[in-house]
């Protein structure tokens, strides 16, 4: 069975940090590109980071310079460290595998998603 676990959000102050990670099982992690969501209320789901099998990087650019995303194989564990949080990044965010810059909302599987809420 395929499995994507998010863990990591919570409630944090304008200002820190919070790092997700996403635990995947049943697929062959090495070979995915594997990416990060997020929803806020009332709005559109939107990608906000991705990284290649072979470790390139993508970041939307509200996030570009304060998220960072990585990926331990060893572990079939992507990360997204979050720094640097505002308000506006209050969302849940969900795991994806399989996600491609040329597609929107793509992804072969997803998590279930962690809330992550940043208070001002």
């Amino acid at each position: 069975q395929v499995q994507l676990v998010e863990s990591g959000g919570g409630l944090v102050q304008a200002g820190g940090s919070l790092r997700l990670s996403c635990a995947a099982s049943g697929i062959i992690f090495s070979i995915n590109a594997m990416g990060w969501y997020r929803q806020a209320q009332g709005k559109q789901r939107e990608l906000v980071a991705r990284i290649s099998a072979g470790g390139s990087t993508n970041y939307a650019n509200s996030v570009k310079g304060r998220f960072t995303i990585s990926r331990v194989n060893a572990k079939n564990t992507v990360y997204l460290q979050m720094n640097s949080l505002k308000p506006e990044d209050t969302a849940v965010y969900y795991c994806a595998s399989g996600v491609r810059t040329d597609v929107a909302q793509s992804g072969d599987y997803w998590g279930q998603g962690t809330q992550v809420t940043v208070s001002s």
